[in-house]
Order: C-alpha cells, then sequence, then structure tokens
C-alpha cells in the first residue's frame, strides 16, 4: 500500500506540474477522456521514474553537495530537485515516454510543484499506525 501512495503522490505532483506549465508536457490530447486514456499509463511510469530517481541518485548528489547547500542555506537543494526532474524528462525521453520538460526554469518551477502537490497528498491521507 505504502508503494502506491508513493506513486500516486509523485503522478499527482507530475500532472499538477504539466497541467499549470507550459513547459512541462506529456505528448498526445490536450483534454477530453482520450487525454486521460493515453496519459495515465506514461504518467505512472515517469511517477515511478521520478520516484527511482529521488529515492536513488538524489541522496547521493545531496549527499556530495552538502557543503554547497550548507553555503547556500538550503537553496541549492531546490537547483538538485530541478536537476532530477531533468534527469527523469531524459530517462522518460530514452523511454519514449512522451514527457518533456522545456529548459532549467520550467524544471525547477515543476519541482516545486511536484513537492507541493506531494506535501498535499500526503497531508490529506489518514495517517498510518
Amino acid at each position: 500500500m505504502r508503494f502506491v501512495t508513493w506513486l500516486l503522490t509523485y503522478a499527482a505532483g507530475l500532472a499538477v506540474a504539466a497541467q499549470l506549465l507550459d513547459g512541462i508536457w506529456f505528448d498526445g490530447p490536450r483534454n477530453g477522456q482520450a487525454e486521460l486514456q493515453e496519459k495515465i499509463v506514461p504518467l505512472l511510469v515517469v511517477a515511478l521514474i521520478l520516484g527511482l530517481v529521488s529515492t536513488f541518485i538524489e541522496p547521493v548528489i545531496k549527499l556530495l553537495s552538502l557543503p554547497f547547500i550548507i553555503l547556500t542555506l538550503g537553496f541549492l537543494l531546490l537547483v538538485i530537485n530541478a536537476l532530477m526532474l531533468l534527469l527523469t524528462a531524459r530517462l522518460a525521453d530514452a523511454f519514449d515516454l512522451g514527457f518533456h520538460v522545456d529548459g532549467f526554469w520550467n524544471a525547477l518551477v515543476g519541482a516545486i510543484v511536484v513537492t507541493i502537490v506531494g506535501w498535499g497528498v500526503r497531508t490529506a491521507l489518514p495517517a498510518r499506525d
């Protein structure tokens, strides 16, 4: 159950970011039932890729850049999150999933959106015992 919650949290964040930002998108129809049918599987796979990147690669990058994170008072974490979203887009492109992030600034804002939506989803869910 924890895995499903984790996957849906990332999927919700990516869906909101793709909806709000013109620089983050999935290939395919832009509205209606066809959009939902064509984009749900790529959305879940991209959420899985983002989750795996966040689980395995991001902690190593944060550990290696810890002095710079302290020096910048944590602002480097925003850059790291944006780079992880760009890496996810590159990996999704390699698997031909149709997920695109157009540039660093879109990735930065998208990472913030994914983080805020993920926080909101985790807050809305009942607490685990």
